[in-house]
């Protein structure tokens, strides 16, 4: 019998949304080679301890399963906005001609509800101009749920072109962390890692109604982003202790690398009844957190360096400035540039940052750690995101 072996590089990666119906809509979303998805067993070991007895002492031990810890997965996806064809055949069914992302679907798991309704999620808004993403409602307890409190599923076809491919199901979904890495040469990537309460093998959900499969755009080539283009604004708020250029808090820093990371600080609740193998029973939200650093050259204009990296240096260690123990800076990353299309952008209202420190490389470098904070220590605008198809 001819044996049947599974590579990584043949694998197709679906998101499930189940309707409040019978039906779903399942996102195919083209994913990078280093995925991975695993459930541990958390067991129980007892062991005999005694003192001798005649010479003898009993040294023998038991083991018990006590429940599987929540599936952890881990992948990448390119940043991939798109403009909608508009014509209404498309699967999003969108007549107007909006923008969208190939990888939007996980975006609305890790911002709250993820219903999928007039081929829009809460908290989306979407035009012909952009599409716009907030944290508006992710201030709840559980992320995630789809039509009438079901939750997402996760499914990945192993060895897809085979005659016997391996699906295995990832139930009750949610996205944990998403760090996007501004790596100098590459292609703007998300990593993104989250939980599941069961992993089962498992088929796919059918392509034929009430599931509708949403593919449009993921094989386009045109809706990637080149990291080189990214631009940071900044501007800080008080710009008497932080002048920046011409004495209105703005610094011109061009970026050598950094990153941005969202946490959702997920953790699991498990049942703990004796005499069977407990599973995960759902999740809780933990404080949320958005964070990151950024790094550019160490520069000095002979003419004028008022807002330059050495002055930002300066500014941000003056006697002054050391007076000041919180600081609050409107920072926008701009991946794909300031205009071009296709971009994103993450902007933070009230960034607070550490002092920089130095990098000794071949050329000198400064790195800045921050952290996007809400207007109120119980908002939701520490971040929104902006994409901008090809148009």
């Amino acid at each position: 019998m001819a044996q049947v072996l599974y590579f990584s590089r043949d694998t197709k990666f679906f998101v499930e949304l189940p309707n409040s119906g019978s039906g779903s809509h399942v996102f195919e979303i083209p994913i990078l080679d280093g995925f991975s998805f695993s459930q541990a067993t958390n067991s129980t070991e007892v062991t005999l301890a005694e003192m001798s007895a005649g010479g003898v002492s009993k040294r023998g031990r038991a083991f018990f399963n006590d429940s599987l810890a929540p599936v952890e997965f881990s992948f990448s996806t390119y940043v991939r906005p798109y403009k909608t064809a508009g014509s209404g055949t498309g699967v999003f069914g969108d007549t107007s001609g909006e923008h969208h992302a190939v990888e939007e679907v996980l975006w609305a798991l890790m911002v709250g509800n993820a219903q999928h309704t007039s081929a829009n999620f809460p908290g989306f808004t979407r035009d012909t101009t952009d599409l716009d993403i907030s944290f508006a409602n992710s201030n709840v307890v559980e992320l995630g749920p789809t039509a009438s409190g079901k939750q997402a599923n996760i499914f990945l076809s192993l060895g897809t072109n085979k005659t016997q491919p391996k699906i295995y199901k990832i139930a009750s979904v949610v996205i944990n962390e998403a760090t996007l890495d501004f790596d100098i040469d590459g292609i703007a990537t998300i990593n993104w890692s989250g939980f599941g309460s069961t992993l089962t093998e498992s088929s796919l959900p059918s392509g034929n109604s009430p599931n509708t499969y949403i593919t449009e755009d993921i094989t386009a080539t045109d809706n990637f982003i080149r990291n080189r283009l990214t631009e940071l604004a900044i501007d800080f708020d008080d710009n008497s202790t932080f002048p920046g250029a011409s004495n209105n808090g703005v610094y011109t820093l061009t970026l050598t690398g950094g990153s941005v990371t969202i946490t959702n600080n997920v953790t699991y609740i498990t049942p703990e009844t004796l005499g069977q193998v407990n599973t995960p029973i759902g999740h809780v939200t933990g404080g949320r957190s958005v964070s990151g650093s950024f790094t550019c050259y160490l520069n000095h204009e002979t003419t004028g360096n008022n807002g330059t990296s050495s002055d930002f240096f300066a500014d941000m260690t003056a006697a002054t400035a050391l007076t000041k123990i919180t600081n609050k800076v409107s920072t926008t990353f701009k991946v794909g540039g300031a205009t071009g299309t296709p971009r994103l952008e993450l902007a933070m209202a009230n960034a607070h940052f550490e002092i920089p420190s130095h990098n000794i490389e071949e050329v000198i470098a400064l790195e800045t750690n921050f952290h996007a904070l809400p207007a109120t220590i119980d908002g939701t605008d520490e971040l929104t995101l902006k994409y901008v198809g090809k148009t």
